[in-house]
């Protein structure tokens, strides 16, 4: 099948901030009584909003959050950005391939635009996709729900049957499965079970998956 647009995924997929977040997260909830480890916090929670992020947590703690939790987490998780993020290797390989290809191609993400404008700032991925990046805060549901990708492929004019997602969450593949478009799940968590389980086709560089992307 040839793809008329590639939606990433952005967090792990386009930027490795997985690494840096989730063990900010972590100490955060357990600076409020909530204690998970890394593994259990990555299982829990990675591919969902903030907003999920905070409901499941309250439910776990069976009391709410403070009112500023996320407000102070995201300052140090942008000043750690700031000084370590990086994109992920091979990423900008694929990225302009796809463009010389004359592919479309997208980001749909469970974070909010003002995490992406960060992100994809500091690794300079952000001008590939300047006005082409979706948020979770556009639609009523996110991941593992097809909502956002449905609505970014409405907003590329690409029916979702052409569209290829990449992802490296089990929410995220589970989403874009059901949106009915086909997937690749990118894992370096040694999840891949749980991945391919969910409807990814898995792969653990980005040199192969471009092999399978573009030369297939």
């Amino acid at each position: 099948m040839e793809f008329d647009l590639v939606i990433f995924d952005c967090d792990g997929v386009l930027v490795d901030s997985e690494a840096i977040a989730n063990p900010l997260l972590r100490d955060a909830l357990a600076e409020h009584g909530l204690h998970m480890t890394l593994d259990e916090v990555i299982k829990t929670y990675v591919g969902r909003s903030m907003a999920s992020v905070v409901s499941i947590s309250e439910d776990l703690l069976g009391r709410k959050l403070p009112d500023d939790f996320l407000d102070v987490l995201q300052v140090k998780t942008f000043a750690a950005f700031e000084a370590e993020l990086k994109a992920v290797p091979g990423v900008e390989e694929l990225i302009k391939e796809l463009i010389a290809r004359g592919t479309q191609i997208c980001v749909a993400s469970s974070g909010s635009f003002e995490k992406m404008d960060v992100t994809l700032g500091i690794t300079g991925l952000k001008q590939c996709f300047e006005g082409r990046i979706f948020s979770t805060t556009q639609v009523e549901r996110g991941k593992p729900y097809p909502d956002l990708y449905l609505f970014a492929a409405d907003q590329m004019g690409v029916e979702p049957a052409k569209c290829l997602v990449i992802e490296d969450s089990v929410p995220g593949v589970q989403g874009a499965v059901a949106a009915g478009m086909e997937v690749i799940a990118y894992s370096t968590r040694g999840d891949c079970d749980n991945l391919r389980k969910a409807g990814g086709l898995v792969f653990d560089k980005f040199e192969c998956m471009l092999n399978h992307i573009v030369l297939r």
